[in-house]
């Protein structure tokens, strides 16, 4: 969800970080941590839980501090991040490899959180098949998993990008887009996604739920952070469940947070639900577990560090998609073992699993 303008300033901020020999601060045992957050109905229970005082019971276990911020800009969220103002940031699975991973920052996933399964979708003018997009110019956030799931989408009707013509549109500005007369095309994410199909000529012919288990949404931590304090994981583990459990309940209550959650994002209850039916949420701690250590994860992750190869967002001069190391829950490492920047864990989730937090 990034413009290539903002991957360059972010680009030049780490760059500007590694030669200062500044960047986050040396890891050590401490008491107080940063949490940043953005709106996306994956992300939302992060909210939720601080404003209904389960992210306090969970750092009050511990004995430790937990500061949650929302971020109305996505790509700041990461930059700040990155930048070292924050010990851990929502994003996706790509964009965790393209931004702080890139930028030199160690980065573990500390929860999996959904996967989306419909809420990013390819969406034509009066065309109702996929096949019908070549030769147009498509509407999309640059270089973001819209952009993405373009790719792998043309990948399955044998065709590629040199069909059609990328026109690079803020998500801010892609409902408006949708409504010139000269747009056709366009691949964005909900709650966007919805507000186009309300449109009569808007056809999906193609979403998500098409590439299932790709584009994942994560609350990663920085690795050292997380070493040295590994109780920070387990409050995260332990918040996350806490308010699936509530959110998930069919039960007053249940609906009472996600009216709450579809409030903050700017819909309504059928509006948060709607989107919650194109989210797989992992909601159980046993199934993130199952999903994160499937083989499955491995070959997602080879084909996201592809397609950034490919657009040239491993980092100025990098040779091969293996320049950053991606180490999975078993210990293997796909790309450099010299440069592992990247970290899928199920220790936290496993615990939550198993009532241990």
């Amino acid at each position: 969800m990034q413009t290539f303008s903002k991957i360059l300033s972010i680009a030049a901020l780490t760059s500007a970080i590694a030669l200062s020999g500044l960047g986050p601060a040396q890891a050590e045992a401490k008491k107080d941590f940063k949490v940043a957050w953005s709106i996306y109905v994956g992300w939302m229970p992060w909210g939720y839980a601080s404003d209904t005082g389960i992210v306090k019971k969970w750092a009050d276990k511990y004995g430790i501090t937990i500061e949650v911020t929302q971020f109305n800009d996505y790509v700041e969220s990461m930059n700040q991040y990155t930048a070292g103002a924050f010990d851990a940031v929502t994003l996706t699975n790509m964009d965790g490899l393209s931004i702080p991973a890139a930028g030199g920052v160690d980065t573990t996933a500390v929860i999996v959180g959904d996967f989306s399964s419909g809420n990013d979708a390819i969406i034509l003018k009066d065309k109702d098949k996929l096949e019908d997009i070549k030769g147009s110019n498509v509407n999309l956030v640059e270089f973001s998993v819209s952009h993405y799931l373009l790719a792998r989408a043309l990948e399955t009707i044998g065709s590629s990008e040199r069909d059609v013509k990328v026109v690079n549109t803020s998500d801010a500005d892609m409902v408006g887009a949708y409504k010139a007369d000269d747009v056709t095309a366009v691949v964005t994410w909900n709650p966007l996604v919805a507000s186009i199909m309300e449109e009569p000529s808007a056809k999906k012919v193609f979403d998500s739920s098409q590439i299932p288990g790709e584009i994942i949404d994560l609350m990663v931590a920085n690795s050292d952070v997380l070493k040295d304090n590994p109780d920070f994981g387990k409050a995260l583990a332990g918040i996350w469940y806490d308010t699936m459990a509530v959110m998930t309940a069919d039960t007053d209550e249940g609906k009472a947070a996600r009216t709450a959650m579809g409030a903050a994002s700017g819909t309504d209850l059928a509006g948060f639900e709607s989107q919650m039916a194109a989210t797989k949420l992992f909601d159980k701690a046993a199934d993130a577990v199952a999903f994160t250590t499937s083989p499955d994860l491995s070959k997602t992750m080879d084909l996201v560090r592809t397609f950034l190869f490919e657009k040239g967002l491993l980092g100025s001069g990098a040779a091969s998609a293996d320049v950053i190391g991606i180490e999975m829950p078993d210990g293997s490492v796909l790309g450099d073992k010299g440069n592992v920047k990247f970290r899928f864990t199920a220790t936290y989730m496993d615990a939550a699993a198993k009532g241990a937090l």
